[in-house]
Formats: C-alpha cells, structure tokens, sequence
C-alpha cells in the first residue's frame, strides 16, 4: 500500500461517538473489518459503500494489524 492508514482512517469525538472511521466518512473501521471477516469480499464491500475505495480497505486492514501489534492480550492458563 502505497499510503499509510492514517491517511484514510480518522478519530474524532463528534463522530460514531470516537470510532476509528475511514476519513470524510462515518463508515467505522470496524464495519469494514467486520464485513471482510464475515467472507464479504472486497467488490461486495465496495459496492455497498460507494464511499470506499480499495486504499481505504486496505488502510482498515493495516490499522487492525497496527492495533494488533501493540495489544497484547493474556490467554487463560
């Protein structure tokens, strides 16, 4: 990816109450993320959110692999 992620995902309070959405737009990250999860692919995404466009897509997935490097999580014993 040529940009990075915060290029296209943005934080702001008076937004989907401080969710990371992709920037210009109130479309959560999380949506996004949740739709490819589901086996949504990246067209069906697109088609459903004309506002999207592959980079943003692909930001979202770079700004989940961000949070995942830095969380670290316990797993139960």
């Amino acid at each position: 990816m040529s940009a990075d992620w915060q290029d296209y995902v943005t934080v702001d309070p008076s937004i989907c109450h401080g969710q990371a959405c992709v920037t210009g737009t109130r479309i959560p990250v999380s949506v996004v993320l949740d739709n490819l999860a589901a086996g949504v692919s990246e067209q069906e995404v697109l088609t459903s959110y004309p506002r999207l466009t592959r980079q943003a897509i692909h930001a979202c997935i770079a700004y989940a692999a961000d949070l995942a490097r830095e969380e670290v999580l316990a797993w139960p014993a």
